[in-house]
């Protein structure tokens, strides 16, 4: 499959099956995530993987969205290892660089025939609360991963793209 079919094809899946992921199509996710670019290649990202009974139970008390998937990742970025552009005030791109790694997880996740679903819906001081997370852990994202059940589809506007007039202009 094409990159261009891939990333067309791939939908948020919001509701999965009982299905557990297996550990090589996990770990082939992971690897995306840490062969995705950083800013100067700091790699600040941090990904814990949720899928304890004890921490399914705290992310569904943390948020609405993890739609029954069997395992979550938390997206994290290490403040203290981001790097710091000096040229703009208190910016640092660890946001950012955990943004690129979670897109890359979303991906291989779908070329392994994985659904996945960006939920940004948490409160991070909860979330950093639940998972005893140090204060230079910063999250971002949460990722349910798993197989979208029989009767999931995508959402409504989700084939709905934008004329490029709207997005793109050339200077």
């Amino acid at each position: 499959m094409s990159f261009y079919d891939l990333a067309k094809a791939r939908y948020s899946v919001r509701k999965f099956s009982d299905k557990k992921i297996e550990q090589e199509k996990l770990d082939k996710i992971l690897l995306a995530g840490r062969i995705a670019p950083t800013a100067k290649n700091n790699q600040p990202q941090r990904v814990y993987v949720l899928k304890s009974a004890d921490a399914m139970e705290k992310v569904n008390k943390l948020t609405r969205c993890v739609y029954g998937a069997p395992l979550v990742l938390l997206v994290c970025y290490n403040e203290t290892e981001a790097w710091h552009n000096p040229q703009r005030e208190d910016y640092n791109t660890g946001e950012v660089d955990a943004s690129i790694v979670c897109t890359h997880m979303m991906l291989e996740a779908w070329e392994q025939g994985i659904g996945s679903c960006w939920v940004g819906v948490f409160s991070d001081k909860e979330v950093s609360a639940a998972f005893n997370l140090p204060e230079h852990i910063k999250p971002v994202a949460l990722l349910p991963l798993g197989y979208a059940a029989a009767d999931a589809e995508p959402a409504p506007r989700h084939d709905e793209i934008r004329d490029e007039k709207e997005t793109v202009s050339y200077l």
